[in-house]
This record gives C-alpha cells, structure tokens and sequence, in this order.
C-alpha cells in the first residue's frame, strides 16, 4: 500500500473513530496532537476525564486485527503523551484514560468499529 493510500485510510478511520466516540457520548477537544515524543490521534472529554484515544485502521485483517498493532511499549507511551498534552494545556491533575479504537474498512458496506477503554 502507497504512504498517500495509508494516510488517507488512517484519516478515514480517524473520521469514523471521531463520529462513533462523539455518537458515544464524548466530545473531541484535539485531533493529531504532535510534540517531540509523537502523535495522539484523538483526545476527548467524557465528563470531567481526559481521554485520549490511538485509532488503528486497517483495510484487511490479513496484517492482523487493527486493536494488535498497540501493544504494552505503544500504551505506555500513549500515556506519557496523554500527560504531556494535558501539561501543555494547563490540565497538568487532569484524570486520564487511554484507548485504543480499532476501525475495519473492508470496503463492503459501513466500517466495523471497535473501542476499547484503558489499556493504559
């Protein structure tokens, strides 16, 4: 798969991830949030706690379902940028959750959708 084909199924999955969150109940506050450690692709409020949320798209799972390709080093990471996202917005107590949400596009019919809540 082309780098243009991959960043334009990752920002589709990002779009569905961003829509079934918000359908959910959350309201997204940034999107592909970068500093020097990396990248959060979603960060949302679910009441008063700080969620920030890893979207994996996949068109096919013959790389795997889209939810492996976060393992324990990539949680443990999402949370330290979590942590310096909300210091940098002035949120430095904020209560923080990781998650991670997994978008199948088959390309036959609507995505499959699959969110888990702290994995970090």
């Amino acid at each position: 798969m082309t780098a243009s084909r991959n960043q334009g199924l990752g920002a589709y999955g990002e779009r569905v991830a961003a829509r079934h969150l918000t359908e959910a109940g959350m309201t997204v506050v940034d999107r592909n949030w970068r500093c020097d450690l990396g990248e959060l692709d979603l960060v949302l409020r679910e009441g008063d706690l700080l969620v920030c949320c890893e979207v994996k798209t996949r068109s096919g799972e013959v790389g795997g379902h889209p939810l492996e390709a976060v393992a324990q080093p990539k949680a443990d990471r999402l949370r330290l940028l979590a942590l310096r996202w909300a210091e940098a917005h002035g949120l430095p107590d904020a209560e923080v959750r990781i998650d991670v949400v997994g978008v199948l596009a088959t390309g036959r019919g609507a995505a499959t959708v699959e969110h888990v809540r702290g994995v970090a």
